[in-house]
């Protein structure tokens, strides 16, 4: 349930039509799933509603919100009010920007890459793009939450552009991978931008707080297993070189 200040959103929806409105409260309590156009709200008294709402959540009401009841017209305040969620995660990785691309952007490869996914299974490609359905490892309820993602990389800019096919309980979800080379190594970075039904069991801003603390685990696992790759490569050039490396 949304709350402000202590307060359940649809009992603030309700006092605004009582105060402002002229909403009989009686009426109200016997009737909770009734539209507000039954509850006896004229147009006149959808403006003063709308008035108090864009003052005090800075969220407009549409004129087809007679149609709905009053927690109908808390939740859309609520999702207004909410802002989409944004997340921007990085990780500077000391490998060569040819591996750094082809591990990560190996999708098939991701189960041996992160430590949340159980399996990455391939649907379709059609050039730089790929489908494909990820399932994670089981959750402390034993569920293994699993959807079909689409990407298509872009090997010329060094950029990724992603997105959920099924999205679950988000209303979209956009990604963005984009990769630069810095002198400690290559830049990872991941943008990501979506927003959460309205049925969903977090809001925007929680989903947001389990984003960024999730990449921050992913990128440094991600990091070590390139920069592990990296350190068992050079000592097998080495030592398959009869000069000992030395050619000077």
């Amino acid at each position: 349930m949304t709350v402000t200040d202590g307060r359940s959103l649809t009992t603030e929806i309700t006092d605004i039509l009582v105060t402002n409105c002229g909403l009989d409260p009686d009426a109200a309590a016997r009737a909770p799933a009734a539209s507000l156009e039954e509850l006896g709200m004229d147009s006149l008294a959808l403006l003063e509603l709308s008035a108090v709402v864009a003052d005090r959540w800075r969220v407009s009401i549409p004129e087809q919100a007679a149609q709905l009841s009053i927690p109908a017209v808390a939740d859309l305040v609520a999702r207004r009010a909410d802002p989409p969620g944004h997340t921007e995660n990085s990780v500077v990785i000391a490998a060569p920007l040819e591996l750094v691309w082809s591990v990560t952007n190996d999708v098939a490869g991701w189960p041996d890459l992160f430590t949340e996914y159980a399996r990455a299974d391939i649907l379709d490609r059609d050039g730089d793009t790929v489908r494909f359905r990820l399932t994670m490892h089981p959750d402390e309820n034993g569920v293994a939450w699993s959807w079909v993602s689409e990407r298509t990389a872009d090997p010329a800019t060094r950029q990724v552009r992603a997105r959920r096919v099924e999205t679950g309980p988000f209303e979209y979800m956009d990604i963005h991978w984009s990769y630069t080379e810095e002198p400690e190594g290559i830049r990872m970075t991941w943008v990501q931008d979506f927003a959460m039904k309205p049925t969903a069991p977090v809001d925007n801003a929680g989903m947001t707080e389990r984003i960024n603390t999730n990449s921050v685990v992913q990128l440094g696992v991600i990091k070590d297993r390139i920069e592990r790759l990296v350190a068992t490569a050079v000592p097998a050039a080495v030592s398959a070189d009869p000069t000992g490396g030395d050619n000077e």
